[in-house]
């Protein structure tokens, strides 16, 4: 069912075949969207007279009429392909506003509620569809705020936000030369169109290279009634997953925000309250939110990721999914199922993905109890994606993405993210924010990928342009170096010393399973007695490859010595080189068989790659550190190396 109706509109399918609350809509299939692709991007013949079939049975089912003011139906317009691609997909709330329908809302619902969710609505649409900037609607909400002496969106009085839609259509006639399209019928076409569109946008071409995500037919769409956060106090909307998802503890983990609308949450527009704020606000809702997730969790077998409104005290359910979550998330969820005997145990080893297990072995930092660490912490934010990161300063998505390609270890800083940063994010050693929670764009995504992100720091200002972060009273410029704590959301200035991970009980436990079911043994590359400790403490059954020069890596001493057996002239002087280095090869496989404990160990025989064992510079530095280290005069050198000149048959 997924194929044809995304990933999002099956879930909603099965949540109302449950009997769960989900707000009556339908959805638009990936088939017709790829139709859509395939003619050029012109809708199939018959399609929209199928949409307008499905609105007049919502129209039906809520007594209520797109474009009447005296019974205003409103419409969510929301993308969903069959695999979850957080923020890639375009949405639009809210769908049907124009002047004459918010008179009407604001009749029946008050003005405040109606202007707030009209201003909202020119934003998504101007943005989404019409695809001018979300900054330029920002810019003005913010001046608003600033006029008003106020911090937050919930200040604005009604007459406020009139004023405030009044600025955002001039927004958009300067941006498109044109009004605002006031037909709520056009508004849904233009909308289907646009998410249409989204599927084949750079950043969602860009999110699935990344994921190598192929095959799949384009994206569907679901149209629902509205369903409103943002009715007052007694209103709200928010994020949760059924387990954490960084640490897999079995406990509800989300945020919420009162008077709101579900784009705050997930946009990291607002910074909103951890979950258990919901229970003191609307203790009846919460109380049939946790039997729901409980329901899911029992029905789907899985960790799931929720998005839910309450509209005066009444629980609606817009979304599940199966939850992204890290490497130590995935193998605790796993194993804790396996005990609570929903899933069996080949059931939980297909939940664990290889890239978890690779987030596993991944370094932290090295003592962050120490006063060179606690003394440089700067500001602490929420820990969004655990996991340590140490990198320089970058401010955007494109310069991640070019220092990464030099090498560089960057730490993307912004005052949000959005689906556009994604090839930065990617790129990134680590992200951090201004704004977002733990639920935010950047924080689901950082998750899915293992990547360190620290959200929510509103103690930190971000000017991109001048390419400067004021973060308490320290103000940081790019390319300085600052290190992050994903598990405690704490930032730290300067680079911070990592240490190898320590593995936990569940993966041994994960592991062992692992072991019961596969066909193929598991050897490791080795060259020195650390690794092959290593190796074995990781379940490796031998070492398939030791590399015998790499040995001489070790210390300055070593490489010396070879360089030496190298340079020789003589059989002799090369016999008192290799009479040097004996020692330590034989100390070295001394510690390597220990290790294996009598586990097979292929070793490859002595074959230096002249090129690694050379110094650092230009050919006159080399010459000149070899002369001093052979004690061979400079002509004979040149000689040598001219002599020793290596033809790479890998690179033809």
């Amino acid at each position: 069912m997924k194929d044809l109706l995304g990933g999002k509109g099956a879930n909603l399918a099965e949540m109302a075949s449950i009997g769960l609350s989900v707000p009556p809509g339908f959805t638009v299939s990936t088939e017709a969207c790829e139709q859509y692709q395939a003619a050029g991007k012109a809708l199939p013949p018959g399609l929209w007279e199928e949409t307008l079939e499905g609105l007049k049975w919502v129209e039906e089912y809520m007594g209520a009429r797109l474009g009447d003011p005296a019974r205003p139906l409103l419409l969510s317009v929301r993308s969903g392909a069959a695999v979850s691609m957080p923020g890639m997909m375009d949405t639009v709330l809210n769908l049907g506003l124009n002047d004459e329908v918010a008179a009407g809302l604001a009749a029946k619902s008050g003005d405040r509620f109606a202007y707030d969710s009209y201003r909202r609505f020119l934003d998504m649409f101007g943005n989404v569809v019409m695809d001018i900037p979300h900054a330029l609607f920002e810019e003005k909400l913010e001046a608003m705020k600033a006029a008003k002496g106020v911090d937050n969106d919930t200040d604005l009085t009604a007459n406020d936000l009139r004023e405030l839609v009044g600025q955002y259509k001039n927004v958009y006639v300067e941006a498109k030369g044109e009004q605002f399209p006031s037909d709520p019928k056009r508004q849904l076409q233009l909308a289907v169109l646009a998410v249409f569109d989204s599927w084949d946008s750079p950043r969602a071409n860009k999110y699935r290279s990344i994921n190598q995500i192929t095959g799949l037919r384009g994206t569907a769409v679901n149209v629902q009634c509205m369903v409103f956060g943002n009715m007052g106090n007694t209103s709200g909307t928010g994020v949760l997953f059924t387990r954490n998802p960084s640490t897999g503890e079995k406990k509800l983990y989300g945020e919420f925000l009162v008077n709101a609308q579900g784009e705050d949450v997930v946009a990291g527009i607002r910074t909103p309250e951890d979950l258990d704020a919901m229970r003191d606000h609307m203790p009846e809702a919460y109380t049939e939110l946790v039997e729901n997730c409980e329901i899911l969790e029992s029905h789907y077998k899985e960790m799931m990721d929720i998005e839910f409104t309450v509209q005066e005290n009444r629980l609606w359910m817009l979304q599940c999914r199966s939850g992204k979550r890290t490497g130590t998330g995935a193998v605790k969820i796993a194993v804790d199922m396996v005990n609570e005997a929903l899933v069996d145990r080949n059931t939980a080893i297909k939940m664990v993905e290889p890239g978890h297990l690779d987030q596993l072995l991944h370094p932290q930092f090295a003592n962050p109890e120490a006063a060179s660490y606690k003394g440089k912490v700067i500001t602490t934010g929420l820990p969004a994606s655990p996991g340590a990161a140490v990198g320089q300063i970058v401010f955007t998505a494109e310069d991640a993405e070019a220092w990464h390609a030099q090498g560089k270890s960057a730490i993307l800083v912004r005052t949000e993210t959005s689906p556009e940063d994604v090839g930065g994010m990617h790129a990134a050693a680590g992200i951090l924010t201004a704004r977002g929670g733990m639920t935010s764009h950047a924080a689901v995504v950082a998750r899915g990928w293992g990547k360190c992100c620290v959200s929510g720091c509103s103690s930190m200002r971000v000017n991109e342009i001048e390419k400067v972060v004021a973060i308490e009273d320290k103000m940081l410029y790019e390319g300085d170096w600052i290190s992050l704590n994903g598990s405690t959301g704490e930032v730290i200035l300067g680079k911070q010393p990592l240490s190898p991970p320590a593995l936990s009980a569940d993966l041994e436990t994960f592991m062992s399973w692992v072991d019961e079911v596969r066909q193929l043994k598991v050897m490791a590359n080795a060259d020195t007695p650390g690794d092959a400790l290593a190796a074995r403490k990781n379940g490796a059954e031998g070492i398939g490859l030791c590399r015998t020069e790499h040995m001489f890596f070790a210390s300055d001493e070593r490489i010396k010595a070879v360089r030496q057996m190298i340079m020789a002239p003589t059989v002799e002087l090369r016999q008192k080189a290799l009479d040097r280095l004996l020692p330590y090869q034989r100390s070295d496989f001394e510690g390597i068989f220990r290790a294996m404990d009598g586990l097979p160990v292929t070793i490859r025989l002595l074959d230096p790659p002249l090129h690694e064992f050379l110094p650092e510079g230009h050919v006159e530095d080399i010459v000149r550190e070899l002369c001093a280290e052979t004690g061979a005069a400079e002509d004979d050198v040149l000689a040598r190396m001219e002599k020793l000149s290596e033809a790479w048959y890998i690179l033809s």
